[in-house]
């Protein structure tokens, strides 16, 4: 197991988050890094434990036009700055990984004024892709070139040129000499040569244990680029785009057919294909502005730290700040702030509270780095799925509704169940647990042992934000009805959960309407559905043999098709 298998990222973009002017004047040095230092604590303290921040080094703009790759960016200081700061973040255990921009370079970076300077008779006229003597560009070059994204400001660099790739193996070289880094995000990965990647990969292997290389892809098979040659990691935007529009459309078929069919990309393993998820970052809008219904920031983040993956958040949206994606610029989504601003956000702001709470469970529930995952129950609006590891299992529930849903749900690996967030205690009877989903939330169900720590208290982020109450809608006969009719389980206080506890009066799970044969007919077709979809374990079929619940097994059988 690698460091990074489970990390709980945070991601800064440097330039916006101190300020930093938009233009690079090359007019000295100014040392905003070093007020980066209380951040450090403030990341620690949400419960991450890794840290991706770039771009870093010297630019002309937005940082990802690089003019020298083994310089910090003036605007942000020098390298001793950026050295001192990896130091302080590892004394406290935090893991660093920058941002490594191998795609293109600035049009001040020396090889391409070289080419300016010395056209045809340039020694780095084959470092740059299609360089063309008879073309030209809007800045009169005298020349054309290919660029990324249609931005001649990006110069393509040719990765199939063996200098060009040396060059960088020696900057991921230095880097690690230099500045002791964990690992690097590689921008806009899903372009890059993939040679150069497995070039790239051989370095990674060589410079230190568990160096993690993780790619910046929008779409397609992300096995093409996560495997044992070329990268450990991709970005997940297949979930990122799932988890708003999951939740704005009332839908929760979307989130788990993403997440299903991305396990399955993997093999149906937790270690075949860890995505590095998000539900924000430096390109795309906030979440907090993404959701139509801010209530539902709870269960998106439930959700982020739980399914399969890495999670991370972006800096600025654990207080739910808004961001809106603006047509020709990124400022919005890339803001100064001070925290100072924030003081004691953990204890004031509900998503801080929220997000400290998530971060510190994960770190300490295993079965959510390493568990098996497994889709329990799924409805447009409700949504549950299990965790296994180690003969535990840890049971997630949301619910996008505005009114509140009882479950059913397989339990196993102890007697009681305890809510990671609410701290509320429920029994295992007949292998299942019954569990009430407060409307817009969701709960982290977790085996229960004695002395185990309480939960903090959260609280929903739009009671600070000043949100009012969606009004409760009036619900068509089926699950939803169902719900009300569940009489949900009663909270058990926590303070001293050993010695003085109240027992709480619960109720038994609703009792089928149909004979023994029926539920085993009901078992078996879901077993040969698995079947279907992959290898079936013998823990699989022992999840299904202990689900007894005529309801939970239709639901079930309804998620294949």
């Amino acid at each position: 197991m690698a460091w990074y298998d489970d990390a709980v990222f945070y991601h800064i973009y440097p330039l916006g988050l101190l300020g930093a002017p938009a233009q690079n004047q090359y007019d000295g040095v100014t040392h905003r890094l070093k007020e980066l230092d209380p951040w450090i604590d403030h990341i620690l303290e949400i419960g991450c434990n890794a840290l991706y921040i770039g771009p870093l080094f010297e630019s002309e703009g937005h940082g990802y036009e690089t003019t020298d790759y083994k310089k910090l960016d003036s605007r942000l200081g020098d390298n001793k700055d950026l050295t001192d700061f990896v130091k302080k973040c590892h004394a406290k255990g935090l893991k660093v990984i920058f941002d490594g921009v191998f795609n293109h370079t600035g049009r001040t970076f020396f090889a391409f004024q070289d080419l300016k300077e010395k056209r045809e008779g340039s020694r780095y006229r084959d470092w740059y892709c299609n360089v063309n003597f008879g073309g030209n560009t809007e800045y009169n070059d005298g020349f054309s070139y290919d660029n990324w994204g249609g931005y001649n400001l990006l110069v393509k660099l040719n990765q199939r040129n063996p200098e060009v790739r040396d060059y960088i193996c020696d900057v991921i070289r230095f880097w690690v000499s230099e500045f002791d880094i964990d690992g690097i995000r590689l921008d806009a990965a899903d372009v890059l040569d993939f040679d150069f990647m497995k070039a790239l990969r051989h370095v990674a292997d060589e410079v230190k244990p568990d160096f993690w290389l993780m790619g910046e892809v929008i779409h397609g098979d992300y096995t093409r680029w996560v495997n044992e040659g070329t990268l450990h990691s991709v970005t997940n935007y297949n979930l990122h785009k799932a988890l708003y529009s999951g939740h704005n459309d009332h839908n929760y078929y979307e989130i788990a057919h993403t997440v299903k069919r991305l396990y399955g990309m993997g093999g149906n393993r937790p270690d075949g294909l860890k995505l590095y998820n998000f539900t924000d970052n430096h390109d795309v809008e906030r979440i907090q502005t993404r959701l139509w219904n801010k209530a539902h920031f709870t269960p998106v983040h439930i959700l982020l730290y739980t399914l399969p993956g890495i999670p991370s958040i972006y800096y600025g949206s654990e207080f739910a700040i808004e961001g809106k994606k603006e047509k020709h610029s990124d400022a919005s989504l890339r803001p100064a702030l001070d925290l100072k601003d924030f003081k004691d956000a953990v204890n004031t702001n509900p998503a801080t509270k929220l997000i400290a709470a998530l971060g510190k469970m994960r770190q300490k529930t295993p079965e959510l780095s390493y568990g098996e995952y497994y889709e329990l129950l799924l409805t447009n609006r409700q949504y549950a799925f299990a965790r296994d590891y180690n003969g535990k299992r840890v049971i997630v529930t949301v619910n996008n509704d505005d009114g509140d849903y009882g479950m059913t749900l397989p339990a196993f690996g102890s007697d009681e169940y305890i809510g990671a967030l609410t701290g509320e205690r429920v029994p295992v009877r007949n292998g299942s647990i019954q569990v009430n989903v407060k409307a817009n939330a969701g709960e982290v169900w977790i085996p229960y042992t004695e002395g185990a720590e309480k939960a903090p208290e959260t609280a929903k982020p739009e009671e600070s934000a000043g949100q009012t109450k969606v009004e409760e809608k009036i619900r068509e006969a089926g699950p939803e009805k169902k719900a009300e009719e569940d009489k949900p389980v009663e909270k058990v206080q926590q303070d001293r959960p050993a010695e003085s506890a109240i027992e709480p009066k619960r109720e038994e799970p609703a009792k089928g309407t149909y004979d023994d044969g029926i539920i085993a007919g009901l078992q078996q077709a879901v077993i040969a559905l698995m079947e279907k979809n992959g290898p079936v374990t013998d823990q699989m079929r022992q999840d299904v043999i202990r689900n007894m619940h005529h309801d939970s097994l239709i639901t079930w059988i309804k998620s294949f098709r």
